[in-house]
């Protein structure tokens, strides 16, 4: 199929030859009359060589491209890539009785860029972070329900916060195929309430599963504070891992209430959690001095924006700091940032800088990132977005 044809300015081709996924809209010399946002487009070269197809929206990324060749982006090919992302998955082992929540599709990292589709049972989200890949939502829904082995059955959409708002598409967070079933998924033998229709991202964060399971690891024996519970993950590992006591801090009282609801589905009545709706660096102002020798510090995104990065790194120091002077000798510190905008080494200077601030002796144990089923390709780092760091407070 012949698309239309966007032609780069004179070496911008560079990116493109070095496989990086997408064109800035500055690298585009023409446009092609009629072309509109989520069309498939063909990339060339200012001397007319192809570059491959993409889809096109208005921005500063103005391609995400799909392949680099001249293929037909058709039904065939979005179940093609759906596959080889199963493949990987049922690979990594994370298809099994005891397990069936985990990421489907992780956007460049699965060469489908603008698009996120995570598996939670039967039930998968759908996400589109592109114009183009929310005109193509039912293709891919067909697709998802026919994919051998996978078991989907029903299909969420859930993009009325991820697409761009300039570009006047009304998605309706909705069910595209199948309805409601059952929104509890199994993690690594642990149950959770999944609230794919109104909580944050696709209802729960699958990429803290190896970073919860190294938590349960350092569990048992100790008081653990889990900051920023939202769905209780790590509380819910702590417990299992025979922690004397776990107490969960969100300042939404409709976290807190999953957080409970989650730790009930799988302990019942525990009387060794309890939860509290409360801001969180009130909480860590105000509590004993050596309350906790296990705190979780994992705040939602500080940074969205190149913009607010350096308003972001003060803030990871002073979290990390107000809880670093709080904790006793022999303490594991458990802290995160998921800020794409946010660099390994930023993040580590700013929790170095927190250490300093307070004069303890720290050491790290572990630096952690995302899990396999949240891929980064290699020629696009910046789909690197999570990093952490378990820390040993002397």
């Amino acid at each position: 199929m012949k698309y239309p044809e966007i032609r780069l300015r004179r070496g911008k081709e560079e990116s493109l030859m070095r496989f990086h996924p997408w064109v800035f809209s500055g690298a585009i010399e023409s446009l092609p009359d009629g072309v509109e946002e989520g069309d498939v487009v063909q990339v060339t070269s200012h001397e007319g060589d192809s570059l491959g197809v993409g889809h096109y929206q208005i921005g500063s990324i103005a391609v995400r491209m799909l392949s680099d060749k001249p293929v037909d982006v058709d039904a065939e090919f979005y179940a093609s890539r759906l596959a080889e992302a199963f493949k990987l998955r049922e690979t990594l082992g994370l298809i099994r009785e005891d397990n069936n929540a985990y990421r489907l599709v992780h956007g460049e990292g699965d060469f489908l860029p603008g698009l996120i589709v995570d598996v939670y049972g039967s039930t998968a989200v759908l996400q589109a972070h592109s114009p183009g890949m929310h005109y193509a939502r039912n293709i891919l829904a067909d697709a998802l329900v026919n994919l051998a082995g996978a078991g989907i059955k029903n299909v969420y959409y859930k993009s009325e916060t991820t697409l761009p708002y300039k570009a006047s598409l009304d998605p309706q967070n909705d069910y595209i195929v199948g309805a409601y079933d059952t929104n509890v998924a199994m993690e690594n033998g642990l149950k959770f309430h999944v609230d794919w229709l109104k909580g944050q991202k696709t209802g729960f964060f699958v990429d803290q599963r190896d970073n919860r399971s190294m938590l349960e690891r350092y569990a048992k024996g100790r008081k653990v504070l889990n900051m920023f519970c939202y769905t209780g993950g790590f509380s819910v590992y702590a417990l299992r891992g025979g922690a004397e006591l776990v107490h969960s801090v969100d300042s939404s009282a409709k976290a807190v209430a999953l957080t409970d609801a989650n730790v009930s589905l799988n302990f019942g009545e525990c009387r060794r959690h309890a939860s509290y709706a409360v801001d969180a660096f009130k909480y860590l102002s105000e509590m004993p001095d050596g309350a906790y020798d296990l705190v979780v510090l994992d705040p939602p995104a500080f940074a969205k924006h190149r913009g607010a990065i350096k308003n972001a790194l003060r803030g990871y120091q002073r979290l990390n700091a107000r809880a670093m002077e709080k904790m006793p000798k022999g303490s594991v510190l458990f802290t995160f940032s998921c800020s794409q905008a946010i660099s390994k080494d930023q993040f580590r200077l700013a929790v170095f800088s927190a250490a300093a601030q307070t004069g303890r002796r720290v050491r790290i144990l572990h630096q952690m990132t995302q899990p396999s089923d949240h891929p980064i390709n290699i020629y696009h780092p910046e789909g690197e977005y999570l990093k952490g760091l378990i820390l040993y407070i002397e």
